[in-house]
C-alpha cells in the first residue's frame, strides 16, 4: 500500500512509524508518496509525519484519527460495504431530520442510532441529515471545529460504523445528508497551515482566518473540498451534502468555489449513477445559490430560509431580542411561506442595514423551513428547545403551520415528542487554555444570563442527550402521532402540486393548499371559522374534542378538506 501526503510547503517529508523513519518522494503538486511496509499490521497502520526534520504530526487528511485530533493518524483499506439499489425521493417529498449522533442515544455513537433508524421511518421522515461527524477535539461537541475532514469522529466509532448506519438507512428507506464545514477550520488540532498554505490572513470569518480559496495556492484547497465531498457521497454512501454556513466562504474567483462544488458532485452522480443533493446554510438570502449555472447562479438544489422560523418563535414567544426584533406579527409568517423570506433587501432593524434579494424564479422545493434547529435552540443561553418555552397547544399549532407549508420541512431531534431536554453548546477541548477561553466567552455572549452552562463541563453535554422514554408519556406521545399524521398530509400534499394562498387578520391565519384549508388561531380566546368553512369537514385539529362548532379555541388549529 502507498501512503500519500499533501505538504506542498515542505521540502522533506518523512513517514513516521513509531520510531522508524521513511524518507518520502515528492510525486507533484505538492504530493509526497512512499510505500508502508508490508505485511500490513492487525488493524492498519499508524503514523505520523516529519516535515523537514521536524517533530512527528498527525496527517490532517488521514481517514481516522483513533486516538483523536493529537494521536496517530491510520492508513489502510476502507471497507467497502455492499450496496443497495436505493434510490432517494426527492427534494420535492423530503421531510429532513437533523441528527447529533452524540445527543441523539444514551450511547452517543453510529451503533446506536441504528436502533432508532426505524422508528424515523414509521414517522413519515424521508432524510436523516447528520451533524457533523468530522473530527474534532476531544469526546463530545457539535462538531463545527472539526479539523480532519477526511475521518469521522472516533467517539462516535469507527469508520465501518458509520457505513453501516448510513446503509441501514438506506435499508429503511431513508436517506442521508451529512452537514459539512468548508469555511473554517477549528483551532484545536488544526495541523494542516504547517503542511499547505490553507489560510488567506488578509481575510477573517467569526471563527478565525478565512480559508484559502481565492488566491496563491487556492487550487490545492478547492481539490481537497472536491475530494472531500466525494469521500462521504461515493465511499461511505451518504445521498448529500449541507454545506455549513456558505456565506463565510471567501472567493473572488470567477468561478465561485459552490458552483465548482456543484459541477463536480453532478460529475460524480453520473459516474456512480446516483442523485446527490447540495443543501447550503446562507445567511444572505441570495437565490443565486440554487440558480442553474447556465442562469448566472451556482446550481446548488436548496437552502436554509430562516424567516420562517424568526417570525413563528416571535410569534409564538413575544421575544424580540437579537434577530426576532426583525420580525413582528403574523403578516410575516404568511410573507415567508408565500414568498419564501421576508427580508428581499429591505432595513432589517438588527443589522443595520438592508438584506437579502428578491427570490426571483424560487420555488418552495428549492428552501428548508424549520420551527427548531441545532443553532435556535443551541445558541440560547440556557439550550431552551420550543417545547421548554410554549404550551403542548401552540407546538401542535406550529408543527401543522410546518407541515402544511409547501418548503422542505426540517425536524430537530427530539421535536416530534416535544423533548424536555435542552441542546446546549457543549465542547471537550483538552487544551486548558482553549477551554477556559470558550468557557468565559460564553459568558460574556449572555452578560445578562445569571448563570451560563459551563460548555466544557460534561454535564452540559449529559443534560444534552435525548431521553426517549418521554415519546411514550402523555402529551409526548399525542405530540408525536400528531407530526406522524401531519408528516402523512404533508407528503400527499408536495405529491399533488396545487395553488397556495396564505391570508391573515389580528390573530388568525389561513393556509389554503389546494383541496386543504389550515385555520390558525394565535390568540388566547375563540374565534369564528370563515362562512365558506363552516361546511368543510374537519380532517385534523390540535383538539380533536372540540371540533364539533364553527368557534376555534384559542391557540389551536384545524386543518379541513
Amino acid at each position: 500500500m502507498i501512503i500519500s501526503i499533501w505538504a506542498p510547503k515542505a521540502k522533506t517529508v518523512d513517514l513516521c512509524l513509531g520510531e522508524r523513519r521513511i524518507a518520502m518522494k515528492p510525486v507533484g503538486e505538492g504530493g509526497w508518496e512512499a510505500p508502508a511496509p508490508e505485511p500490513m499490521p492487525p488493524g492498519g497502520w499508524r503514523y505520523k509525519v516529519s516535515l523537514d526534520g521536524g517533530p512527528p504530526l498527525p496527517d490532517p487528511l488521514a481517514r481516522w484519527q483513533p486516538d483523536g485530533v493529537q494521536g496517530d493518524s491510520w492508513a489502510g483499506p476502507l471497507p467497502v460495504l455492499e450496496r443497495s439499489d436505493f434510490a432517494p425521493c426527492g427534494l420535492d417529498e423530503a421531510v429532513v431530520y437533523e441528527m447529533h449522533v452524540g445527543t441523539f442515544t444514551p450511547e452517543g455513537t453510529y451503533a446506536a442510532a441504528r436502533n432508532r433508524v426505524g422508528e424515523l421511518r414509521e414517522l413519515g421522515i424521508t432524510h436523516v441529515e447528520l451533524m457533523p461527524v468530522a473530527t474534532f477535539p476531544g469526546r463530545h461537541g457539535w462538531g463545527y471545529d472539526g479539523t480532519f475532514w477526511f475521518a469521522p469522529h472516533p467517539a462516535y466509532g469507527t469508520p465501518l460504523e458509520l457505513m453501516e448506519l448510513v446503509a441501514d438507512c438506506h435499508r429503511h428507506g431513508l436517506a442521508v445528508l451529512l452537514d459539512v464545514v468548508y469555511n473554517h477550520f477549528g483551532p484545536d488540532g488544526n495541523y494542516l497551515p504547517q503542511f499547505a498554505p490553507c489560510f488567506n490572513p488578509s481575510r477573517h470569518t467569526l471563527w478565525g482566518e478565512a480559508l484559502n480559496y481565492d488566491e496563491a495556492g487556492s487550487d490545492g484547497m478547492r481539490r481537497l473540498v472536491r475530494e472531500n465531498a466525494t469521500l462521504w457521497l461515493r465511499d461511505y454512501g451518504f445521498d448529500g451534502l449541507r454545506l455549513d454556513a456558505v456565506h463565510a466562504i471567501v472567493d473572488t474567483r470567477a468561478i465561485n468555489l459552490l458552483e465548482e462544488l456543484a459541477t463536480h458532485v453532478r460529475q460524480l452522480g453520473k459516474e456512480t449513477g446516483r442523485r446527490f443533493v447540495l443543501i447550503a446554510e446562507s445567511d444572505l438570502h441570495d437565490p443565486r445559490l440554487v440558480r442553474p449555472v447556465s442562469a448566472g447562479g451556482y446550481g446548488l438544489d436548496a437552502f436554509w430560509a430562516d424567516d420562517f422560523h424568526h417570525a413563528l418563535h416571535r410569534t409564538l414567544t413575544t421575544e424580540s431580542d437579537r434577530y426576532y426584533a426583525d420580525f413582528n406579527g403574523l403578516a410575516d409568517i404568511a410573507r415567508s411561506i408565500r414568498e419564501g423570506y421576508v427580508y428581499q433587501g429591505q432595513f432589517a432593524p438588527s443589522r443595520g442595514c438592508g438584506h437579502g434579494r428578491p427570490p426571483t424564479g424560487i420555488i418552495a422545493d428549492q428552501l428548508v423551513f424549520c420551527i427548531q434547529n441545532h443553532d435556535q435552540v443551541g445558541n440560547r443561553a440556557g439550550g431552551e428547545r420550543l417545547s421548554q418555552l410554549v404550551e403542548p397547544a401552540l407546538l401542535k399549532l406550529a408543527a401543522a403551520l410546518l407541515l402544511l407549508s409547501p418548503q422542505i420541512p426540517l425536524l430537530f431531534q427530539g421535536e416530534e415528542w416535544g423533548a424536555q431536554t435542552p441542546f446546549l453548546y457543549f465542547t471537550d477541548h483538552q487544551d486548558p487554555a482553549l477551554g477556559r477561553a470558550v468557557t468565559e466567552g460564553r459568558r460574556r455572549e449572555f452578560p445578562s444570563t445569571r448563570e451560563v452552562c459551563d460548555p466544557q463541563d460534561e454535564a452540559t453535554f449529559r443534560a444534552s442527550q435525548l431521553n426517549w422514554t418521554e415519546a411514550q408519556r402523555g402529551w409526548h406521545r399525542e405530540l408525536r402521532e400528531g407530526y406522524r399524521s401531519l408528516i402523512a398530509l404533508h407528503r400527499r400534499l408536495r405529491g399533488a402540486p396545487c395553488r397556495v394562498d396564505v391570508s391573515v387578520d389580528d390573530n388568525w391565519l389561513r393556509l389554503d393548499r389546494g383541496y386543504v384549508t389550515g385555520f390558525f388561531n394565535f390568540a388566547t380566546g375563540k374565534c369564528n371559522l370563515p362562512t365558506d368553512l363552516v361546511d368543510r369537514r374537519v380532517s385534523w385539529s390540535s383538539r380533536p374534542s372540540e371540533n364539533t362548532s364553527s368557534e376555534i379555541p384559542g391557540k389551536t388549529v384545524w386543518i379541513l378538506e
